[in-house]
């Protein structure tokens, strides 16, 4: 899976440098001209990785990397025309992950978002029932959160349907029988006639599903139950 990057500089043509090199290694990239456009856009999509110049309008990286910060936890390359170690100390210390002065090698920019995404998913491999972020195809459940993604547009979950998302999500591949999703998500016991599962799934199905009648993702296994 290709990985997502967003370039944040009010420079066009830092923008457009940085794209071109990512864009070349495999990369997908976007581009935003200042923090306040990249916030929004993190509203909706999701990235792998994010590439933040401190000296801009509005608002600068600095504050921006804060923000980002309340809920994301992907890795943070922060680019300034300072080289101070004060503008490193205060870039790390909002939450980057490493820093670059300019003008710098594109090639080292490479190199530094290649090892932060290797650490980053080296650290995001832990089993299904251990992982805050769960990823399966072009659908992302973030557990903490409560959020959820299909195709980079957020999808709004009641919270029973984000449960039930979730124990699939964290099973996947397992088989649930609609007795053992009932009572894991409503904490009761189940009675036969009782179709309340099969009305959320026909929900959860709705809105994360491109053809609900043809699912790709909440499967149904006839007479035993549901599967991701």
């Amino acid at each position: 899976m290709e990985s997502k990057i967003l370039i944040v500089d009010d420079d066009k043509e830092i923008r457009k440098l940085i794209s071109v090199y990512l864009e070349n290694e495999g990369m997908q990239t976007q581009k935003a001209e200042d923090a306040i456009e990249a916030l929004k856009l993190l509203e909706d999509k999701k990235f792998d990785l994010i590439i933040l110049d401190i000296m801009m309008p509005k608002m600068d990286g600095i504050e921006a990397c804060m923000k980002i910060r309340e809920e994301r936890s992907m890795p943070i390359i922060m680019l300034s025309a300072k080289s101070e170690d004060m503008d490193k100390i205060q870039g790390l210390a909002s939450g980057a992950d490493d820093y670059l002065s300019k003008p710098f090698n594109p090639l080292e920019l490479i190199a530094r978002v290649k090892s932060q995404l290797r650490r980053y998913k080296k650290y995001n491999t832990d089993t299904n029932s251990n992982k805050t972020v769960i990823d399966i195809g072009d659908l992302t459940v973030n557990t903490d959160t409560r959020q959820v993604w299909v195709r980079e547009k957020e999808v709004r979950l009641t919270p029973k349907e984000f449960n039930i998302l979730e124990l699939l999500a964290r099973n996947k591949g397992i088989v649930l029988s609609v007795e053992k999703i009932y009572e894991a998500v409503w904490k009761e016991d189940f009675y036969k006639s009782d179709n309340t599962v099969m009305v959320h799934i026909t929900k959860i199905r709705d809105k994360i599903e491109e053809d609900p009648k043809h699912p790709i993702y909440v499967k149904t296994v006839w007479g035993v139950g549901y599967k991701i």
